[in-house]
């Protein structure tokens, strides 16, 4: 058989570092071990039953059963502006200030493809979210690292980015509440960076996957609630972490208006929009009422205050997280963040993701994800205990 080569595009793409992870976690899975999962950041609780039985309902509408238009369905591009007045009191024009997102993951990828050109600096994240970078090496682009250091809170330091680079950066990612991190942003932070964004001309993208998970009763901040952040920029939604609706793959991008339009015209080409139903059942979710979002925080926040006693208990410092459904733990002396991991899986059974996978300045922390019910979140910390590392 032929084998064909593949396009110079396929062989720059990074390596899916997590596929190797899934790869070990099934090993010992199929050797039969009783494995508790916080490696992946797949929601555990099913989408609520509104939700669900709006999708049923809408199914048997039979104008859903042709193309959706190009761009998405006007409703539910209404329906993001009316979710983006109640909750962040942000004014959106639904018709030049929304793309409709086959997921946040898409948009990620995609934007690079709309802003770059080959050569072209992306300022990235690090540690940070692995699709950012696919998307650059799709558009041939370079990539300069902002680290996120804890004594900065996990938020990039402006002044320690070269103005070489800085003149230089066609696009910025951001991601608050932050994943691996956890941290969060303050508005003075997305202040300070709509500044540096004007003054240099770079497009901005705030990846708001986290956005309805912040603990102890903080909202977390939307970029677009900065002046001047739809002058230079974009933020992406999804409904995946929001409305546990992973698997439904449906988000939006909202903001500046020329990278709306630039993202709806490569959509055009790749893709006829979302399933209506799935849009009407998404209408659905950003405008009833809110409060399984409410218990949904309230439920991570139980995991994660009693999985950080646990963990204190056990003997292992850490700081509980402020955002996401995530912790970002410090290895212990003497182990390198994918050691310590692989003592973790191999010893205790207890699968997480090493940090190094999201970045150079990952390392030195693995991140666990709070998406098993408490009583396996604390038998996990037990199983690690018993190590006596700590």
């Amino acid at each position: 058989m032929h084998q064909f080569k593949q396009s110079e595009l396929l062989t720059r793409l990074p390596e899916q570092f997590f596929a190797k992870l899934v790869q070990k976690v099934q090993m010992l899975a199929n050797e039969g071990h009783d494995i508790i999962n916080l490696g992946q950041g797949n929601p555990d609780l099913p989408t609520p039953k509104h939700i669900v039985e709006e999708l049923k309902t809408a199914a048997d509408n039979s104008q859903y059963h042709k193309y959706s238009p190009f761009r998405g369905q006007q409703f539910l591009k209404d329906a993001i502006a009316e979710f983006y007045k109640r909750e962040y009191q942000v004014e959106i024009d639904p018709n030049t200030e929304v793309a409709i997102l086959f997921g946040a993951k898409t948009g990620l990828v995609e934007i690079s493809q709309c802003l770059l050109n080959a050569g072209d600096l992306a300022l990235v994240p690090d540690p940070g979210y692995p699709d950012y970078m696919s998307g650059i090496a799709m558009a041939n682009a370079e990539t300069a690292y902002m680290p996120l250091k804890r004594e900065n809170d996990f938020l990039p330091d402006y002044h320690a980015i070269s103005e070489h680079d800085l003149d230089r950066a066609k696009l910025m990612f951001l991601n608050y509440p932050n994943n691996p991190t956890s941290a969060i942003a303050t508005k003075s932070f997305f202040d300070e960076t709509i500044e540096i964004a004007k003054k240099h001309q770079i497009c901005v993208v705030h990846d708001f996957a986290y956005g309805a998970i912040g603990f102890d009763g903080e909202k977390p901040q939307s970029f677009l609630q900065s002046e001047g952040a739809k002058e230079i920029g974009v933020e992406m939604y999804t409904l995946s972490k929001t409305y546990n609706m992973a698997g439904w793959r449906v988000g939006f991008a909202v903001g500046n208006q020329s990278v709306i339009e630039s993202i709806n015209l490569i959509q055009d080409h790749v893709y006829v929009s979302l399933f209506s139903g799935i849009q009407q059942a998404a209408a659905k979710a950003l405008l009833a009422e809110q409060q399984n979002v409410v218990e949904l925080v309230q439920t991570y926040q139980a995991r994660r205050d009693k999985f950080v006693r646990k963990l204190h208990e056990i003997g292992w410092r850490v700081e509980a997280p402020k955002g996401t459904f995530f912790a970002w733990l410090p290895v212990p002396e003497g182990f390198t963040s994918e050691q310590f991991a692989d003592l973790l899986l191999e010893k205790a059974h207890v699968v997480v993701a090493p940090g190094n996978g999201f970045g150079e300045s990952g390392e030195g922390y693995v991140r666990l994800g709070l998406l098993d019910d408490e009583d396996r979140l604390v038998e996990a910390a037990e199983r690690i205990g018993r190590l006596g590392i700590f």
